[in-house]
């Protein structure tokens, strides 16, 4: 099943996620870009920007050509690379759904600082359960399972317009629309040692896992911001 919309109104305008998905797009059309002049330039890019978990783990034995805070910063890089045209329009498509309303009820810094944090938790985790894999992994759906887990918490009665491929369409409450999601993945993740869709460089189930416990705890530590707008701006 596919969201569509949310009916959550919000208060304010999202500039902080309007930011991030056009900062992905930037970075996606630039990847395309070098692609087209030179495809294993592409691939390297790929593997020196975003997260390989055997990096991690030669990085602390001391390896001289891994550096602990370069393998770090790849984490930060990784939320902003995407393999293909539907990995990034999945991911920012659900982004521009829930997005707004997590930042809406934060504010625009601690909304970019959950966003971050949660796609930090999220790669952490997939590195930690995918010690020396070699499978690189890209993509924002971390950060975005964290949003995904902040608006379980606090719209867990809105409603979502959701596709059932091919023609059906049902209004579902969000608890159900996304509890479904993380269960699916959690199942996916515990029946199988390493996703093999991660070899297309997709993002591993248990980063979407781990973001989505992020966005849970998070949501429920930091405070909502004052409410200063009366109307709600759709």
């Amino acid at each position: 099943m596919i969201p569509l919309r949310d009916d959550t109104p919000r208060y304010s305008t999202p500039y902080v996620n309007y930011f991030i998905i056009a900062l992905n797009a930037l970075v996606f059309l630039f990847e395309l870009s070098v692609g087209a002049q030179n495809h294993r330039a592409l691939n390297s890019l790929m593997y020196q920007f975003g997260v390989v978990p055997q990096h991690f783990e030669r990085a602390l034995a001391g390896s001289t050509h891994f550096s602990l805070s370069g393998a770090l910063l790849t984490i930060l890089t990784s939320m902003f690379l995407h393999a293909s045209w539907l990995h990034i329009i999945g991911n920012m498509w659900v982004l521009w759904i829930f997005g707004d309303n997590i930042e809406d009820y934060l504010g625009h810094f601690s909304y970019l600082m959950f966003y971050l944090v949660s796609g930090f938790a999220a790669m952490c985790t997939h590195i930690l359960l995918n010690a020396g894999s070699k499978v690189l992994a890209v993509g924002a759906s971390g950060a975005i399972a964290g949003v995904m887990g902040g608006y379980f918490v606090l719209y867990p009665k809105a409603r979502v317009m959701t596709w059932f491929p091919p023609i059906f369409f049902f209004y579902l409450p969000a608890w159900l629309v996304l509890g479904y999601w993380f269960v699916v993945q959690f199942l996916s993740g515990a029946t199988t040692a390493i996703a093999e869709s991660n070899q297309a460089g997709g993002v591993a189930v248990w980063a979407h896992v781990g973001g989505f416990l992020a966005g849970i705890v998070l949501i429920k530590l930091l405070p909502e911001r004052p409410r200063r707008y009366r109307y709600a701006a759709w």
